[in-house]
C-alpha cells in the first residue's frame, strides 16, 4: 500500500526560487530538504536534484530536472488553496500573480470569491475565500 501521494513539482533551474516563494505565503510553510547537484555533470552544480517542502499541511516534492523537456506546467492540475479571510487572500494572489497570469481574476462566481492564476513559474493555482467566512 502506498505511504503517500504528494505533489510532484519539475522545474527547469527555478525549483529553489519557487519553493522559497510558496513556503513564504504561508504561516506554516518550511523547506523539509534539498539535496543539489553536485560537480560530476549529472545536472547544474549547485542546483535542485530534489527538494521537499511544506504548505497548508501539504508536503510538495520538486526538482530541477537535469533533462530538458518541450513541456512545462498546465492548468490542467493545479493546487487548490483557501484562504481564511480577505486580507490572506489578496496577499496569496498578488505574490501568486506577480509576472505570472491571471486566468480568472478575483470575483465571486457563484460558489464564493475565487481566483485563478499561473505563477512566474508556470505553477497553476485556484485561490477561494474559505466557504464558510
Amino acid at each position: 500500500m502506498a505511504r503517500s501521494i504528494q505533489p510532484f513539482l519539475m522545474f527547469d533551474g527555478q525549483a529553489e526560487a519557487a519553493m522559497n516563494l510558496y513556503v513564504s505565503l504561508f504561516s506554516d510553510g518550511a523547506v523539509i530538504d534539498i539535496v543539489r547537484y553536485g560537480d560530476d555533470g549529472e545536472g547544474d552544480e549547485g542546483s535542485v536534484k530534489t527538494a521537499s517542502f511544506s504548505i497548508a499541511g501539504q508536503v510538495v516534492r520538486c526538482i530541477d530536472s537535469s533533462v530538458h523537456h518541450s513541456f512545462g506546467f498546465t492548468p490542467a492540475f493545479s493546487l487548490f488553496v483557501e484562504c481564511e479571510d480577505d486580507s490572506e487572500i489578496e496577499r496569496v494572489l498578488e505574490a501568486l500573480s506577480e509576472d505570472g497570469e491571471v486566468l480568472m481574476p478575483l470575483d465571486d462566481y457563484g460558489f464564493g470569491r475565487f481566483a485563478w492564476v499561473n505563477d512566474r513559474f508556470g505553477v497553476s493555482w485556484q485561490v477561494r475565500l474559505r466557504a464558510d467566512v
